[in-house]
């Protein structure tokens, strides 16, 4: 992927696409692959970078949804479920089964989540990652050592899956030009346009880095763009109503001596009745996540003190080594983009977790909800929308198998810190070998290399030292001040390859060393 390439192609066939795709997030992506393979000429337009928002902030977990099982939502549960074995077999390099410990109190507790889980297995029929069964307290201890031995009589294991969201957003766009796609970040829609009958047939937009404006035609236009959904209706309809309700999940990012082994743990209910995980990733613990409906949703959301205290003072409650907040290594927030309820409930996990698509009269296709896990079949729904409303020829999705980008691995080695780039790694180190400087360690403890700069700026479009730090890699997640750190040689070496002068090395580390900020608690 090269952004300077996708562009001029994008300005060469501005007047001819099929699908028009704006938001480029986990909805935006499937959407655009969707299309893409199935023959339609497409364009996916992000204001920003690819992920920048919610999609990037995530739980990490590739889920049937254990908590909407117990809200009696088996269609959303069993689809969920599908969609993650799918993912399992299609990005094997990037999504892997996790195995989880409930801890139990009291035979009610290994009753009632024995038999559930259970179900929850059964659901998932053939795409089972594991059957669920209920452990003695020596094994649950055994699995996860720092778990409080007062606080449990046994334990129950299940499996679900696990993953990087950024990466595989990458891999999927990666997969979707190779399908004849165009993807371009930083390229902000301001304003729809319409034919003579009022009918949506294109998009203005502006290019973020040097102002250039530009005109797309496109039979149909998919507004995928998250909790500012809202924003683009508007575009199309002044008075459009609220459609989403922002949902903010925190997570707190801690050392693995406060979960060692290869277990993760859900505590399914805490005092206040909201889930909590703990689960290992990338040789780190994330734990969240709380559930606070927001009034309005923004690009860089900050935690609340009250969910900060809710996840370390919970997570105390469980394990013998309680976290404290010298001990945080990264807190980020994301919002889930839930559809807005009927009626006056306010509470979150009240608010269906189902995707839905809105069709206005002009013909602007609106995808709201959905999740990560499900991003695959949102789209194939969004697709076969789209060509029911226009009255085209019906299409086949061939998705459902089809491999992602960097998926062509034997084996996955997860202790090799260049185990996500799948097949790709081969091409980064082939890099290394050209450039001797290049084999040299950015960060030890978070096994960053030169090579990898250069690689996500030839050819995963990262334009700026954020785009690296935050999404092509993982660093600002893992260990905030860490990446810090590395950010002006991260700087130096994409100044090289994108022709910038110190002047731009020099902003570059002033605004992440801003953002950064958010991530770090004091």
């Amino acid at each position: 992927m090269k952004r300077d390439d996708l562009l001029k192609r994008a300005k060469e066939h501005a007047d001819s696409f099929d699908f028009i795709v704006i938001g480029g997030g986990a909805t935006g992506i499937g959407i655009a692959l969707e299309a893409a393979t199935r023959g339609y000429k497409t364009i996916l337009l992000e204001m920003h970078d690819f992920t920048k928002s919610t999609s990037s902030k995530s739980t990490k977990l590739v889920h049937g949804g254990v908590r909407y099982l117990a809200q009696g939502d088996i269609a959303l549960v069993r689809e969920a479920c599908i969609e993650r074995g799918r993912l399992l077999k299609n990005a094997p390099h990037l999504v892997k089964n996790q195995s989880f410990v409930i801890p139990t109190f009291g035979w009610f507790d290994e009753l009632m989540y024995t038999v559930g889980l259970t179900f929850y297995d059964l659901l998932a029929g053939k795409y089972s990652l594991g059957r669920s069964l209920r452990v003695s307290k020596k094994r649950a201890l055994k699995y996860i050592p720092t778990i409080n031995p007062q606080k449990i009589t046994a334990g129950v294991v299940y499996h679900d899956g696990q993953f990087d969201d950024s990466r595989l957003a990458i891999n999927a766009l990666q997969t979707a030009v190779e399908h004849g796609a165009l993807v371009v970040n930083y390229i902000k829609v301001v304003e729809l346009t319409k034919d003579s009958n009022g009918k949506v047939n294109g998009v203005i937009a502006i290019d973020q880095e040097n102002g250039d404006k530009y005109t797309f035609k496109g039979k149909a236009v998919i507004n995928a763009t998250g909790v500012f959904a809202d924003d683009v209706m508007q575009m199309d309809n002044p008075k459009q109503g609220k459609t989403i309700a922002p949902s903010q999940g925190v997570h707190v990012v801690l050392d693995k001596s406060f979960l060692p082994g290869d277990h993760a743990m859900m505590i399914p209910k805490t005092d206040d009745g909201r889930v909590l995980f703990a689960v290992p990733w990338h040789n780190k613990i994330v734990v969240g996540t709380t559930d606070t409906p927001v009034p309005n949703p923004s690009l860089e959301p900050v935690a609340l003190e009250e969910e900060i205290e809710f996840i370390l003072s919970t997570a105390g409650r469980y394990l013998t080594k309680t976290p404290k907040r010298s001990d945080v290594l990264s807190i980020f927030a994301g919002l889930r983009p839930l559809a807005a309820p009927k009626g006056d409930s306010k509470k979150t996990k009240e608010i269906s977790r189902s995707h839905k698509i809105i069709v206005s009269q002009s013909h602007l296709f609106t995808m709201i909800g959905g999740k990560w896990t499900t991003f695959r079949k949102m789209a194939e729904d969004m697709v076969c929308r789209v060509e029911k409303v226009m009255g085209w020829e019906k299409t086949k999705s061939i998705t459902k198998s089809l491999k992602l980008h960097g998926s062509n691995v034997d084996k996955v080695d997860h202790s090799d810190p260049l185990y996500v780039y799948g097949s790709d790694k081969e091409k980064i180190l082939a890099i290394a070998s050209t450039q001797p400087e290049l084999k040299e360690t950015l960060s030890e403890s978070l096994g960053i290399i030169k090579a990898q700069v250069v690689w996500a700026v030839r050819n995963e479009m990262a334009r700026t030292v954020e785009d690296f730090l935050a999404r092509r890699t993982r660093s600002i997640l893992l260990d905030t001040r860490e990446s810090i750190r590395i950010a002006p040689a991260v700087a130096s070496i994409m100044a090289a390859e994108l022709g910038k002068d110190k002047e731009w090395e020099k902003k570059q580390v002033e605004n992440y060393n801003a953002i950064a900020q958010n991530y770090i608690l004091n």
